[in-house]
């Protein structure tokens, strides 16, 4: 769960008083901008088949990728 004391999260509100917007740290807000895009990617991407550790080693070692071997 995400801690709004620790972000640094201010808000701003309007003559009566109601919250109506949110002022964040940059680098929170690009930290939050960041794990929005990785879970738009999961979302993307769950019906994929998944594949085993064992054949994704297999793969990059036949493109020759660096690091792939052991």
């Amino acid at each position: 769960m995400v801690n709004l004391k620790e972000l640094g999260v201010q808000y701003s509100s309007d003559e009566s008083g109601e919250k109506t917007g949110v002022v964040l740290p940059i680098q929170q807000f690009r930290e939050l901008l960041e794990d929005l895009e990785d879970l738009a990617v999961l979302a993307e991407r769950r019906d994929e088949p998944t594949v085993s550790h064992e054949a994704l080693l297999d793969e990059l070692k036949r493109d020759g990728l660096p690091g792939s071997g052991r």
